[in-house]
C-alpha cells in the first residue's frame, strides 16, 4: 500500500469522466512553474493597482492645492487661507472672487461672488453723482476717492496695499454693504497717482481681474468752467460759510450757479489740449483691462439706459438707481461765463469751437 501511495503521489490523478475510475498522468514540472507564474502575476497586478490609486489620489490633492492657490491669488489672500467657497467663477468674461474679510463675517453671503471695479475720472466730470447712483444699489459698494489722501499713494506698494484691503472687503466707509456686496470698487481721479504709477496699477488691475469704468465729459470747456466756479466757492464759501462741491437742493444750486467766472484766454487752449492728452494716455494705459467708457452728457440725457449698461458691466441685477445730488449748472454755456463774447471770438476757427455751439448735452 505504501508503495502504491508513493507512486500515486508522483502522479496527477483525477476522476475519469466516464467510468469513475481514477485517471492518472505523471505530474509535469511545467505545471508547478505555471502555478508560480500566476501567483507572481497576481501580486504584480495588485501592486500596479495600488500604485495607480496612489498616483490618482496624489494628482487630485495637487489639483486641489492648485485651485486653492488660484483662489488665494485672485482674492489677495495668502495661499493656505481657508476659503468659504471652492470655486472661482468666470461668467461672460467677468471674474468673480470670493474674498474672506478679516474685519467681519460674510455669514449667509459667504459664497456670494464679488466683482472688483474702479472708476477712473477727472474732477467735475459727474463722478460724484454717478457714484451715488451706483451706491444706491443694495449690492454695490464704491468707496469714493480713497486716494485723495496723499499717504495712500506715495508709492506703488502703498497703492497696492490699499487696494488689497479694499478688494478684500476690509475697507470701511459709508458705502460698505458688508455681507452681501456683489461689486466693490472706488472712484479714482487721474491726478491722484494713477498716471504716475500707471504701469504698476495696470499690472495690478489685470492680475486681480479688476474692471475699469472710464467716466469723462465730452465738453471739456464746460468742465473747465465748473472747475473755476468750484475753486471760487472753495475760498468764498457761499453757503453759510461752508464749501460744498455737491448740493442736495435747488436753493443751494442756485446760489452756486449765480457766480460766473472769467476765463483766462491765454492759457485756455493749452489747458484743453493737456486735458485731452491725459484722457488719451489713460485710455491707452489701461486698454488691456476689461473696461467701458461712459460720458457725463450721455448720463444726463438718458440715465436709465446708461446706468443699466453700468450695472450689467458690474455683474449685478439692474435696478432703478437714485441720487440726492442736484445739478448746479443748468444754464447754457453763454450764461455761465462772464467774458463770453471774448471767449466766443477767441475760439472761432479752432477745433474747440464746437464746445460753444449746439445742444448743451447729447
Amino acid at each position: 500500500m505504501q508503495r502504491v501511495e508513493s507512486v500515486l503521489s508522483k502522479l496527477h490523478c483525477y476522476a475519469g469522466s466516464f467510468d469513475g475510475k481514477p485517471s492518472c498522468k505523471e505530474a509535469s514540472p511545467k505545471w508547478l512553474y505555471r502555478k508560480a507564474n500566476w501567483t507572481w502575476k497576481l501580486i504584480l497586478l495588485v501592486a500596479l493597482g495600488l500604485s495607480g490609486m496612489y498616483i490618482c489620489i496624489l494628482g487630485v490633492e495637487k489639483r486641489v492645492m492648485y485651485q486653492k492657490a488660484i483662489l488665494s491669488m485672485a482674492s489677495g489672500n495668502k495661499v493656505g487661507t481657508t476659503r468659504p467657497c471652492s470655486e472661482l467663477n468666470l461668467v461672460d468674461g467677468l471674474f468673480l472672487h470670493h474674498p474672506q474679510p478679516r474685519t467681519f463675517d460674510r455669514k449667509e453671503c459667504s459664497c456670494l461672488p464679488v466683482h472688483n471695479f474702479v472708476i477712473f475720472s477727472m474732477q467735475r466730470s459727474g463722478s460724484g453723482w454717478f457714484e451715488t447712483l451706483l451706491n444706491s444699489h443694495p449690492n454695490i459698494s464704491s468707496h469714493g476717492e480713497v486716494f485723495s489722501v496723499d499717504g495712500r499713494r506715495e508709492s506703488a506698494s502703498t497703492i497696492t496695499r490699499t487696494l488689497d484691503t479694499l478688494y478684500n472687503l476690509d475697507w470701511i466707509s459709508s458705502a460698505s454693504k458688508n455681507e452681501c456686496t456683489a461689486a466693490v470698487g472706488l472712484k479714482w481721479m487721474l491726478n491722484q497717482g494713477v498716471m504716475e504709477y500707471k504701469k504698476e496699477i495696470a499690472d495690478y488691475l489685470k492680475d486681480n481681474s479688476v474692471s475699469v469704468i472710464f467716466l469723462f465729459r465730452k465738453n471739456i470747456l464746460r468742465r473747465y468752467v465748473s472747475i473755476l466756479a468750484n475753486s471760487f466757492d472753495r475760498v468764498a464759501k457761499q453757503l453759510n460759510g461752508t464749501h460744498l462741491a455737491h448740493v442736495h437742493s435747488k436753493e443751494e444750486a442756485e446760489v452756486l450757479e449765480a457766480y460766473k467766472p472769467v476765463v483766462n484766454l491765454t492759457s485756455l487752449i493749452p489747458y484743453l489740449e493737456r486735458v485731452e492728452e491725459i484722457i488719451d494716455d489713460a485710455c491707452s494705459s489701461f486698454k488691456e483691462t476689461r473696461h467701458m467708457i461712459f460720458f457725463y452728457e450721455d448720463l444726463v440725457v438718458n440715465p436709465r439706459k446708461e446706468l443699466r449698461k453700468a450695472q450689467k458691466f458690474l455683474g449685478v441685477n439692474p435696478l432703478k438707481l437714485e441720487s440726492k445730488h442736484v445739478k448746479i449748472h443748468t444754464r447754457p454755456l453763454h450764461g455761465q461765463i462772464e467774458n463770453w463774447d471774448d471767449l466766443n471770438e477767441y475760439l472761432k476757427g479752432t477745433r474747440y469751437e464746437i464746445f460753444l455751439k449746439g445742444k448743451d448735452y447729447g
